[in-house]
């Protein structure tokens, strides 16, 4: 019996899942491309009244929006820095070191990626308020950010490690005694061979981190003040009323932005997996 017409068949039904499973995924982000150019000043937003950049021009003169989208960007690279930091420190001690009790501190730093975010936002807001440490509204920028910033790292930096220890676990320990045998100490080590093989893993867990922090709305609702609010926040208030074109241009330069960092890090990525 010839193979040829299973063959056909599966191929076919292989490219027609594809093509649905990229329809799933992309056509509500396209639908909100294309009707953040609706003129829609005649109706609603989900008929097509006309092509118009207005709203994108109404989104950047929106100063509570922008201030929003400002608070979020700050929150996400603040974030994202002290994030990075704490995961790789992490990743190289779950990687590196044999200690007491070390499935139980895995556990540990794994429990906020597996809980429920509502459940991280109600803990982190009740400790804030159970241990006083609830910055003042009135505090100059950024430092009113600060709770959020604490929170957006609690539940990042996890992320983090994750992926800069996967990133560990294809180095080759004969490098590091290489470089032991000709005498370099264990911060030369570190710093001339370790970092750089970490490198491709710091810029995605970076990247992972800054989206989260981005994105997140759960956690940031419970723990951000009356006076700081943040993109996502901002946004939900505005959809309460109805989705417009303004809120659809705004979260089109948001994806814009997220793609655009998303190119960088994988043009980043580039030399060094070449050099491996």
């Amino acid at each position: 019996m010839s193979a040829g017409p299973f063959q056909y068949a599966r191929k076919t039904s292989m490219r027609t899942i594809f093509v649905l499973a990229t329809i799933f995924l992309y056509a509500p982000i396209i639908v909100l491309v294309v009707f953040s150019f609706n003129d829609s000043r005649r109706g609603g937003n989900v008929i097509w009244r006309g092509f118009t950049t207005d709203y994108y021009v109404k989104a950047f003169n929106n100063a509570s929006l922008v201030e929003a989208f400002v608070n979020s960007i700050a929150i996400a690279l603040i974030s994202t820095i002290f994030a990075v930091i704490l995961g790789a420190m992490t990743a190289v001690l779950l990687w590196r070191w044999r200690f007491p009790f070390k499935p139980v501190y895995e556990g540990l730093v794994a429990l906020p990626i597996v809980i429920p975010e509502i459940c991280m936002g109600v803990a982190l807001a009740a400790f804030f308020v159970a241990s006083g440490f609830t910055v003042s509204p009135d505090a100059p920028w950024p430092f009113n950010l600060g709770n959020i910033i604490i929170a957006h790292i609690t539940f990042s930096f996890p992320f983090a490690a994750m992926v800069i220890r996967t990133r560990l676990q294809s180095f080759p320990p004969e490098m590091a005694e290489a470089a032991r045998d000709l005498g370099a100490s264990e911060y030369q080590v570190f710093r001339d061979i370790l970092i750089p093989h970490m490198v491709p893993g710091l810029i995605a867990g970076a990247l992972l981190a800054f989206t989260l922090s981005l994105d997140d709305f759960v956690i940031t609702f419970f723990t951000s003040g009356p006076n700081t609010v943040t993109f996502p926040v901002k946004v939900y208030s505005m959809v309460r009323f109805s989705v417009t074109p303004e809120i659809n241009a705004a979260s089109t330069i948001l994806i814009l932005m997220t793609l655009a960092l998303t190119f960088i890090a994988i043009r980043l990525q580039k030399p060094s997996e070449m050099t491996k």
